[in-house]
């Protein structure tokens, strides 16, 4: 199992050095395994395909610091932690964001966003009303769209200033049920 794992690393890292250098949708499978000194046949026995790498070492990062917003006792303070979790891995994510395909990270952290937010309010609420609904896919989309154009733009926003920004974008309504992140 250690060893599955630092094989996906190497296949990350791979990608992470090939990205400094082009874009994220002109990478191949070859380029990958090229760079990495694997085979062909490992990249597909771990990933579907270049975006599902992408996607599985947002994951991992995410563990690390996106995921840990849930322990944050408010809103700002987790957001912070985000943005800050995507400016220590720059270059990455300003080549990760600038991806079109429909697999992209864009689309993941979305996924992911949409859902961390709908668990608080389903703690908070039991259940997620339609209006509640409606405006947290409005909210997640444009906050997602923004975070996309601040990395794409050179992430010179600092996080605090994002995350004052997005919270002030927050419909009333949802700013209720999430600005503070405790769910007791």
């Amino acid at each position: 199992m250690h060893q599955y794992k630092d094989t996906k690393y190497i296949f990350a890292e791979s990608i992470k050095e090939l990205m400094k250098k082009q874009p994220l949708d002109k990478i191949t499978v070859t380029d990958i395994v090229r760079r990495s000194g694997m085979t062909r046949q490992t990249f597909y026995r771990n990933f579907q395909d270049k975006y599902d790498l992408v996607n599985w070492y947002f994951e991992k990062l995410a563990d690390k610091s996106i995921r840990q917003i849930g322990n944050s006792s408010t809103l700002r303070e987790g957001l912070i932690k985000k943005f800050s979790f995507l400016l220590n891995d720059r270059i990455f994510f300003m080549q990760a964001f600038q991806s079109k395909d429909y697999n992209n990270v864009e689309n993941y952290d979305y996924q992911c966003i949409f859902d961390f937010y709908s668990s608080i309010i389903e703690k908070k609420v039991g259940h997620i009303p339609q209006d509640i609904d409606f405006l947290l896919k409005m909210y997640c989309h444009g906050s997602i769209t923004m975070t996309v154009e601040w990395a794409i733009d050179g992430m010179k926003e600092s996080p605090e200033n994002m995350a004052d920004l997005l919270i002030e974008a927050l419909p009333i309504k949802l700013e209720n049920l999430l600005s503070q992140l405790d769910v007791f």
